[in-house]
């Protein structure tokens, strides 16, 4: 696998249109920080790490009857382009309604996380 977060985001996209309650990934800690992410802007229910030897990441979907509460996922940055940004040109994904996903050396943050500490980073992917 080239792309561990093109995989965690398709996996997420695949296992919510095929209606899964959740879904495992291999753990990562920057895929483990994203999930967290969405957690806390409550675009997925739980996330949980198995595992001791070998780890995996348990991410719980939401919906909303038979929606998804996850709309969009996008994958901003690749392994071949990178996408940086400053603290002035942060994205605000669908006019606020979304959420931008950046690589800050203070960590992984959000884009209203990232405004407000005042960093800029690597957009990682915009989700709504």
């Amino acid at each position: 696998m080239h792309d561990p977060i093109a995989d965690l985001l398709t996996r997420i996209r695949n296992a919510a249109m095929a209606l899964h309650p959740s879904v495992t990934v291999p753990h990562s800690r920057m895929k483990e920080a994203i999930s967290r992410i969405l957690q806390k802007e409550g675009y997925v229910s739980s996330v949980e790490v198995e595992g001791t030897a070998k780890r995996s990441l348990k991410i719980g979907l939401k919906y909303q009857g038979r929606r998804n509460v996850i709309v969009g996922l996008k994958q901003v940055s690749t392994p071949g382009l990178r996408r940086y940004v400053g603290v002035g040109d942060i994205p605000r994904v669908l006019g606020g309604m979304g959420v931008a996903i950046l690589s800050t050396p203070k960590g992984i943050l959000s884009g209203g996380q990232a405004r407000r500490e005042g960093v800029g980073g690597e957009v990682v992917c915009y989700v709504w």
